[in-house]
């Protein structure tokens, strides 16, 4: 380059808008040159003509004139460009064929696709078959930048097939496809690869987001295990303390009657032993007697040594067993009578953790809003989709696959397919009603059991009867006038909950999903009484 280019940086040489050196420059009545590929693309896509650079708008289109100066500096900048990168891959270029020492590559072949030192490049300078194979200078991952169906440059790009190829593949394999070079396929993967970017940090956020929603969910799950552990232990410490008074009352009891019974029969054996030594003394004293001939002596002797004799009437004295039996009963007796005691105690924490309970799933609230598509035609739906009743008139409505024709029934808009979900019904003295959830696929143009075998997740009133819409219905105790129902479906659970009592009234564990679950509705008509969505008031 000469010494007036040189005074000039390859920055001054870079196009505005793609940021690369200059490719067939045009200059705008402005003053300020772009790549007419650029300058045009620009143009279409935008109402006005506008300059990127000063903003100056025109209101016709200018005609775009080659600036032929800066397209040969243009040129010849990308030309030392690429000797200088040709230069710095060759130094790194090493013979393919040298197999202990590599030494460096002199040329490389074309058509081998190999590069040589001197040594090896010597039978294609020798031998008349390889004598025709193109050299250049040294390549390195030659094989890559080469066609290996036709041993050509790769120069070109399909747009079609997103590949590089070369001249021959264009003619004969793309022929009808969009071929363009690849310096402006690069450009075009250039712009596309900020939106890749753009893209990726997305990605990232998404992932991070991820993370954080996981952790949380860590926290709550920790927050709800430590809250349950808490209750389960205040309750069971109270029933253990009251079981170790009875226990401790029973050993004490058991014990108190042993000692009784242990220190009695110790003064019998005392006073036995003590007479025994008596005893013996006066057997001795016998035979001391029986040697004495003076009649006097004898008599008085015998008077005196019988009556020193014990008096005590052993056959009538004996250790009285105590009785042990009972004991126990009436401890536990006692026990049971002071649980009925404190039933009001046990009942205030048995309360606080169904509340505890009913706070828990009531996070989850999600606002479900009845699908008019998909009610039965004698189903009145309010205008905000919050309230449905039964109908004497079968009403016009038009038929569809979603819509159920022979049960009472009616679906929210809205299906889960993961993680929990919660909301309240209010069923006060409507009669006849059946709620829950049920899966997607449902059979709605036909009558059968409302059962998890039939995709049926439900509890419902019917002729008095509070049941479960289990396999086998269960009859249910509670008489509830607002029904929460709850679904966590990765661990197969549906809960009803008594909302003013917060009593868990019936739960479908161990379930299966595996499609879509909607909210569920029926009203059998029995009473004008309206089911009613309202709303969940959760306080932490």
């Amino acid at each position: 380059m000469d010494a007036g280019i040189c005074l000039l940086t390859e920055d001054q040489f870079l196009c505005p808008i793609c940021l690369d050196v200059f490719t067939i420059p045009v200059a705008i009545s402005c003053g300020h040159t772009f790549c007419k590929t650029c300058i045009t693309e620009q143009w279409d896509i935008n109402t006005h003509c506008q300059c990127p650079v000063c903003k100056q708008v025109f209101y016709t289109r200018p005609e775009l004139q080659v600036n032929t100066l800066i397209s040969q500096i243009a040129d010849q900048l990308r030309h030392e460009a690429q000797q200088t990168a040709n230069s710095s891959s060759s130094e790194d270029v090493s013979c393919d064929i040298c197999t202990e020492t590599k030494k460096k590559a002199l040329k490389s072949c074309l058509v081998c696709l190999s590069s040589y030192c001197e040594t090896h490049l010597e039978p294609h300078r020798t031998e008349s078959g390889l004598k025709r194979h193109q050299l250049s200078d040294p390549v390195e991952n030659l094989k890559v930048r080469f066609c290996t169906k036709h041993k050509k440059p790769l120069e070109l790009f399909c747009k079609v097939d997103q590949r590089c190829v070369c001249m021959h593949c264009m003619v004969l394999d793309h022929k009808e496809h969009d071929i363009v070079p690849l310096e402006e396929a690069r450009k075009d993967k250039k712009m596309e690869l900020g939106k890749t970017e753009a893209n990726i940090q997305m990605m990232i956020e998404l992932r991070q987001m991820k993370i954080h929603k996981i952790k949380h969910s860590v926290k709550l799950s920790n927050e709800d295990a430590n809250r349950e552990k808490t209750g389960g232990v205040q309750i069971f410490n109270f029933i253990r303390n009251l079981m170790e008074r009875q226990q401790k009352n029973v050993t004490d009891t058991i014990e108190e009657k042993q000692r009784t019974t242990e220190e009695q029969a110790k003064g019998s054996i005392r006073e036995l032993k003590q007479e025994i030594s008596e005893l013996t003394k006066q057997s001795a004293k016998t035979v001391e007697l029986s040697y004495t001939e003076d009649d006097l002596d004898f008599l008085q002797g015998f008077l005196s040594l019988k009556a020193a004799l014990p008096t005590t009437d052993w056959t009538k004295v004996s250790i009285r067993l105590p009785l042990y039996e009972g004991t126990v009963r009436i401890a536990v007796e006692r026990l049971v009578e002071q649980l009925k005691e404190t039933e009001a105690q046990l009942g205030e924490m048995k309360d606080m953790l169904s509340k505890a309970e009913l706070k828990k799933v009531q996070r989850y609230a999600v606002d479900v809003i009845l699908n008019p598509d998909t009610a039965h035609p004698r189903l009145i739906l309010s205008d905000d989709g919050k309230e449905v009743k039964h109908s004497k008139i079968r009403k016009n409505v038009r038929d569809s696959s979603d819509r159920f024709s022979c049960l009472y029934n009616v679906l929210g808009k809205r299906g889960f397919s993961s993680g929990r979900f919660y909301y309240e019904v209010q069923v006060n003295a409507n009669a006849d009603w059946d709620l829950g959830v049920v899966r997607k696929s449902i059979n709605r143009k036909g009558k059968g059991p409302l059962n998890p075998k039939e995709g049926y997740w439900a509890i419902g009133l019917m002729n008095g009867e509070y049941t479960s819409h289990a396999d086998s219905p269960i009859e249910l105790s509670a008489k509830p006038e607002k029904v929460g129902v709850f679904v966590d479906y990765e661990q197969g659970l549906v809960s009803f909950y008594d909302v003013d009592t917060a009593d868990c009234i019936y739960s479908f564990t161990g379930c299966s999903f595996t499609e879509k679950l909607y909210p569920f509705f029926s009203h059998g008509g029995k009473s004008s009484t309206p089911l009613i969505l309202t709303p969940v008031y959760y306080n932490e």
